[in-house]
C-alpha cells in the first residue's frame, strides 16, 4: 500500500474523540472570579461576626426613640447626665448625708440598708441618702469611657450640685461596693467615711498572690470563670459572650439560681420582691453600656491597686468600714480577708453564714448604721 493513503477512521473512534473535545471546552470558573467568590464568602464571615461582637447603639433616655425620662437628674460638665433619688430625711434636716452606689444590675431604686433600717433610727440620726442611677443604667447617659476614676468625679460633681457639702458619706453595695475604692482613691478629701458592703474583688488587682487568686477563681462556676477571662483579657468579645446561646454565660447575668447559698436562697425572693417592680428600668437603655459595661470596668485592668491605698482618715476624722458574709457565692471571702490585711484601717466585719444578700436581713441596716455612725459594737 502506498505511504500517502490515507488512514480510515471508524466511526466509535469518531465519538470517543468528540466527547473529549466537549470535556475540554466546559465552562471552567476564571480564576479573577473565583477569588471574587472566595473574598465574598470571607466578606459575609467577617459581617456576621461583626454583628454578632457588636452590640446594639444605647437607647438614650429623652432621645427620640429612647425610654421618658422621670427621675431628677443632673447635668455633668461634659453633657451626660445622671438620674438619681433621695430617701430619708430631707436633705437640708440630715446630720449625715449618704451617696449610694447600687450594685450589678440594679438602678437607683435599690437602696441595700434602706428597708432594713427603721424609720425611727433614720430619723433620730438624721440619715439622708442620695442613689444614682450609675452610667448606662436607668436613667443616666452612658459613659462608653467609664473608669473608676469617672465614676467618683461624677459623684463628686454631684454631691456639689446637690449642695451636700464639702464632706459627705458614701455607700456602695457590691459592684458599687467596688466603685468606693476609686472614691477613696481619686475624691478622699471630699469623704466624711466609707461603708463597703460585700465589694466586688478583681482577681487582677496586683497585690494579690497568685495561688490565693487561683484559688478564688476555681471555686466560681465555669460559665463565671468565662465570663471573667474574657471581660478581662478580650473585652470586645464581652457583648458576644453574654448574647450567644451557645454556652452558658454569667450565672448573675442570667438570674441563675446555681451561684446562691444557704442565706441568699433565702434573702433572694426578698430583694427580687423589691426590685421587680423596677425591673424594666435597669436595662431599658441597652445591656452593653450597663451590665457589660461593669464586667468591663470591674474587671479589667485599673489604673490603681485598692491595697496600696493610704489611710484617708489619719487623725480618726473618719473611717471606712467592709462588711462581708463568709458565705457569699459572688465574692470570694478569702480575697476580702486578705485585703482587710493589707489595709489594718479597714474595719472589717465577716458574718458567719453571711450571703451576698445580706443587707436584705432583718435589722441588718440598723446594725450596720450603729456601728458605722455611733460605734456600737456589731453583732450579728
Amino acid at each position: 500500500m502506498a505511504g500517502g493513503a490515507t488512514r480510515k477512521i471508524s466511526a466509535a473512534s469518531a465519538r470517543a474523540h468528540t466527547r473529549k473535545a466537549k470535556q475540554k471546552t466546559s465552562f471552567p470558573l476564571p480564576s479573577g472570579m473565583m477569588r471574587n467568590m472566595v473574598a465574598l464568602f470571607g466578606i459575609v464571615i467577617l459581617a456576621l461576626i461583626y454583628r454578632a461582637i457588636m452590640p446594639l447603639p444605647p437607647k438614650i433616655c429623652g432621645s427620640p426613640n429612647g425610654p421618658l425620662i422621670t427621675a431628677p437628674r443632673v447635668k455633668l460638665s461634659d453633657g451626660r447626665y445622671l438620674a438619681y433619688k433621695e430617701n430619708g430625711v430631707p436633705r437640708d434636716q440630715a446630720k449625715h448625708k449618704f451617696v449610694f452606689i447600687h450594685g450589678f444590675d440594679c438602678v437607683r431604686h435599690d437602696v441595700a440598708l434602706l428597708t432594713t433600717t427603721s424609720p425611727e433610727l433614720m430619723q433620730s440620726l438624721g440619715i439622708y441618702i442620695v442613689s444614682i442611677d450609675r452610667p448606662g443604667y436607668g436613667e443616666s447617659d452612658p459613659h462608653p469611657k467609664r473608669t473608676p476614676k469617672t465614676l467618683a468625679l461624677d459623684i463628686e460633681e454631684l454631691a456639689d450640685q446637690l449642695e451636700l457639702g464639702s464632706k459627705f458619706y458614701v455607700m456602695g453595695f457590691s459592684m458599687g461596693g467596688q466603685a468606693v475604692w476609686g472614691l477613696l482613691k481619686y475624691i478622699p478629701h471630699r469623704l466624711a467615711g466609707a461603708i463597703l458592703l460585700t465589694p466586688v474583688t478583681n482577681y487582677w488587682w496586683g497585690s494579690f498572690p497568685a495561688n490565693l487568686t487561683k484559688q478564688a477563681y476555681y471555686e466560681q462556676l465555669v460559665q463565671d470563670q468565662w465570663t471573667l477571662r474574657i471581660a478581662h483579657y478580650f473585652p470586645w468579645l464581652t457583648y458576644w459572650w453574654n448574647t450567644q446561646k451557645l454556652f452558658p454565660s454569667s450565672s448573675v447575668a442570667t438570674f441563675s439560681e446555681d451561684i446562691l447559698l444557704e442565706q441568699d436562697r433565702v434573702l433572694m425572693p426578698i430583694f427580687d420582691s423589691y426590685q421587680n417592680k423596677y425591673r424594666d428600668l435597669v436595662r431599658q437603655q441597652g445591656e452593653y453600656e450597663s451590665i457589660h459595661r461593669d464586667l468591663m470596668v470591674g474587671f479589667g485592668t485599673w489604673e490603681f491597686d485598692p491595697m496600696e491605698l493610704e489611710n484617708p482618715f489619719p487623725n480618726g476624722e473618719g473611717s471606712v468600714h467592709i462588711w462581708q458574709g463568709d458565705e457569699d457565692g459572688h465574692v470570694p471571702v478569702i480575697l476580702q480577708r486578705f485585703i482587710a490585711k493589707k489595709l489594718p484601717w479597714i474595719h472589717y466585719h465577716e458574718m458567719k453564714g453571711g450571703g451576698h444578700m445580706f443587707p436584705w436581713a432583718e435589722g441588718m441596716g440598723d446594725k450596720v448604721m450603729k456601728t458605722f455612725l455611733l460605734g456600737e459594737p456589731f453583732v450579728m
